[in-house]
């Protein structure tokens, strides 16, 4: 697990690696996963803070992820314009 950070954080992997694997195909999963278990926590009644801290747990490696691709040397405009519409995002769902 120690690896996988660090060859993001290291630029080890291509930046549309990153941005299309890693943001918008597993990281979009793991943020829906977290939305919808926020939900039916909710729903069962266990409190809204237990639901949006369950939602919200996910926005540190969100911010990760664009901040591996902000630092990537082969990054693009349109990288980091889509990295931002995906954080923008999943901060909402």
């Amino acid at each position: 697990m120690r690896s996988w950070f660090a060859s993001r954080w290291r630029s080890q992997i291509p930046a549309a690696r990153l941005v299309w694997h890693d943001m918008w195909l597993v990281g979009t999963l793991v943020n829906l996963a977290a939305s919808v278990s926020a939900l039916i926590l909710y729903a069962r009644g266990l409190g809204a803070v237990l639901a949006m801290t369950l939602h919200f747990a996910t926005l540190p490696y969100n911010a990760f992820l664009v901040a591996c691709l902000w630092r990537h040397p082969s990054r693009t405009t349109l990288q980091i314009l889509l990295a931002l519409l995906w954080f923008g995002a999943m901060a909402v769902v």
